[in-house]
């Protein structure tokens, strides 16, 4: 989460796109913005790359440059073009009009072309990529305004999606919204994904889910993945992600470009419709689907009307796990607390299918300051596992009340955290078993939620304990009134005789 200076910076470099380039759709802004902010941040690991290796005293291998040393033939102007000037420590120096020509002709094609040949995620969707930005004056002030921004933490791009989806939020347009990247991480923590697991995303944006498990293996199972095999299926076979929007995929193909997942299976797909044949398939799906949207049945694949013949996006989505995951496969999903309450057939249904048709294993409730300022929704975690057989006994419920952020529009850090807690408890479930119901967390009995309708919210089945209050009788009250209302009466008539004299 960014917060002061950088906010500031980010606000500068957005009004220099409005103000200075023309270019007022947010999420165009968006797009332009990730292209310069890669163009840096390749640049940038290169130089750190070349650093080292300059101390260890090796030559760094030319497999590990993306800018590699001597001339680069333009594909798109037919000449040898030296590589050294399409690199951000050099072209940021320049005068505009060169400025402008070296990225708009060059540069721009270059960072097209790499992976060019390789049928990798991030060639198939930067292939139609357009640079938009026609002002030179305009480029060198919004690359000036980049280039003041600390970025030497890779995380940093992904802190700036979210703040300017944030922006694009505010504006009424491009109605997506990123998860925040402290959630992202607590549901990977939680889920614990392993060299064992396939995962997917079935709606993308811009991969925060992707990159975090990755981060989260790398992590776990670096000495796993000196094996060829590990490797292997790592890099070409673990991490799926799909979206129907073709800014996204790119801006997320940029993204796990630079945590180095390379090819990863990102595709253009509309994971509802009945092109998307994917059936007990994966070991862990991590998501924040789209909320609040309606299909038409006829653009719904039928296999997950069956679970719920329903036109919202927030569960056929769920039913959408349901039949993508493989029997024993793991899902960590937010969901609007719709879904977790909602009285019509279809949300009965498919909390009957989770509860009763697999094992419902954690509810986390979250509130409503989480996604702000974006939105003002109150969302929850649903984890399940798929056994296709039942299994549910008992399921663990979270009340979080902090993030350790506040709570309104400015989401600045706080002290209070819930994050640490729920990860620890949800780790070591033995002991919820005895908390009681006014706690922060415990279990329900899978045949109390029957009772309940499959209701699933936390405050269902909170207990609260009211201390009985005793109220003086009427008479008493009434005769207090009448003592303060004489004390007044006599403090008035002696106030007017004292004006009087």
């Amino acid at each position: 989460m960014i917060t002061g200076q950088i906010k500031n910076q980010i606000d500068q470099i957005w009004r220099t796109f409005w103000e200075g380039s023309g270019i007022t759709n947010p999420m165009t802004v968006l797009e332009q913005m990730t292209y310069l902010l890669f163009m840096k941040m390749l640049d940038d690991v290169q130089i750190q790359q070349e650093s080292l290796s300059q101390e260890l005293g090796l030559d760094m291998a030319v497999s590990d440059a993306t800018f590699e040393y001597g001339s680069w033939h333009n594909p798109e102007t037919d000449k040898d073009v030296p590589v050294e000037t399409l690199r951000w420590h050099n072209f940021k120096h320049y005068e505009a009009d060169k400025m402008y020509r070296t990225i708009s002709r060059d540069v721009f094609p270059y960072i097209k072309n790499l992976d060019r040949g390789s049928d990798s995620a991030y060639s198939r969707f930067m292939g139609n990529a357009v640079f938009l930005i026609q002002s030179p004056k305009a480029l060198v002030r919004i690359v000036d305004g980049i280039d003041a921004l600390d970025l030497n933490d890779r995380d940093t791009m992904g802190d700036v999606y979210e703040y300017i989806l944030g922006k694009m939020a505010a504006s009424g347009q491009n109605g997506q919204f990123r998860t925040p990247r402290h959630i992202i991480r607590m549901m990977v923590e939680l889920m614990q994904p392993s060299l064992r697991d396939t995962i997917c995303d079935p709606a993308m944006g811009s991969a925060g889910f992707i990159v975090e498990a990755a981060k989260y293996v790398k992590e776990h199972y670096s000495r796993e993945l000196m094996q060829p095999a590990h490797d292997e299926h790592f890099r070409n076979s673990m991490l799926h992600g799909f979206d129907t929007d073709q800014t996204m995929l790119r801006i997320g193909a940029m993204n796990l470009m630079l945590h180095d997942i390379n090819n990863p299976d990102v595709a253009f797909r509309d994971s509802l419709s009945g092109d998307n044949t994917d059936t007990d398939r994966y070991s862990l799906i991590l998501a924040n689907p789209p909320f609040a949207g309606n299909l038409d049945y006829e653009g719904v694949a039928k296999s997950l009307l069956a679970t719920a013949k329903t036109k919202k996006t927030e569960l056929l989505f769920l039913s959408l796990f349901l039949r993508s995951l493989a029997v024993g496969g793991r899902c960590a999903s937010i969901v609007p607390d719709g879904v977790l309450t909602g009285s019509s057939n279809a949300h009965k249904a498919i909390r009957k299918a989770i509860v009763d048709g697999n094992r419902l294993e954690a509810i986390i409730s979250m509130p409503s300051g989480v996604f702000k300022p974006y939105a003002g929704v109150s969302t929850a975690i649903i984890i399940f596992t798929k056994t296709g057989a039942g299994g549910t006994d008992k399921v663990w419920f979270y009340d979080m009340k902090a993030d350790g952020f506040s709570l309104d529009d400015k989401r600045n850090p706080v002290s209070d955290n819930d994050i640490p807690d729920i990860i620890a408890r949800f780790h070591n479930l033995e002991p919820e078993a005895d908390r009681k119901r006014t706690d922060r967390s415990f279990m329900v009995q899978a045949d109390e939620i029957r009772e309940h309708d499959y209701d699933l919210a936390f405050n269902t089945y909170k207990e609260t304990i009211r201390e009985e209050v005793h109220y003086d009788a009427p008479e008493v009250i009434l005769g207090r009134i009448n003592d303060l209302e004489t004390t007044i009466t006599a403090s008035l008539a002696r106030l007017t005789e004292l004006i009087t004299q």
